[in-house]
């Protein structure tokens, strides 16, 4: 735990290869995305529902956070890479009809 203010990414930084998603395509990183967020979002409700009891808290500290901060390192990566490569992680939606 001494090592999670180096480098200000947290603990979860040091879990994760920095070159892991280099060779990823952006397909190959869309579909990386939603799954962490998917993942991120599951592990915040687990979270949320082990502090609403005393102990709770401290269990859910210690059985989620860890994996919690590999999940946001990760997205940081996959972030970085797709904006390498110039690739759209989430559908931004057009209308293919134009203004009259």
């Amino acid at each position: 735990m001494a090592l999670t203010g180096c480098g200000g990414n947290g603990v979860g930084s040091l879990l994760v290869d920095p070159g892991r998603y280099d060779a990823y395509h952006c397909n190959d990183l869309v579909t990386r995305w939603k799954a962490l967020t998917d993942r991120e979002m599951e592990l915040r409700a687990l979270m949320e529902r082990a502090s609403q009891s005393g102990t709770g808290a401290v269990v859910g500290a210690v059985t989620y956070r860890t994996e919690y901060e590999t999940v946001l390192a990760e997205k940081k990566l996959v972030q970085r890479d797709a904006n390498d490569k110039n690739c759209e992680l989430t559908k931004t939606f057009q209308s293919d009809q134009s203004i009259r």
